[in-house]
């Protein structure tokens, strides 16, 4: 449990928890597929476009976190007036899309 993770408030992504679970269920597939590949001796272009690919899926998987929080968590900390916590919650945002970028 995170310091957010109250456990009593619904998390920004909610809604989508069964898609997110999907799909990083599939990423997890493609990530075991590769660590065949590399037991198998593929070729290592094969084995970067897998990796790539893997990549691709985990940024949209991050854009799509990013949006929840910022349609949930920070809109609701505009919507509370609570000029401390709106500040917070765009200084998380900024933080995370900065670790995103790295």
């Amino acid at each position: 449990m995170t310091e957010h993770d109250t456990g009593h408030e619904p998390v920004g992504y909610s809604s989508d928890k069964e898609n997110y679970a999907r799909r990083l269920a599939r990423i997890e597939g493609q990530v075991r597929g590769i660590k065949r590949m590399v037991e198998s001796d593929t070729y290592c272009i094969d084995v970067l476009t897998q990796i790539a690919a893997v990549n691709k899926a985990l940024h949209s998987l991050s854009l799509g976190l990013v949006t929840d929080h910022m349609n949930h968590c920070v809109i609701d900390a505009a919507a509370s007036g609570d000029e401390a916590e709106i500040a917070e919650k765009v200084t998380e945002v900024s933080a995370t899309i900065g670790r995103l970028l790295r």
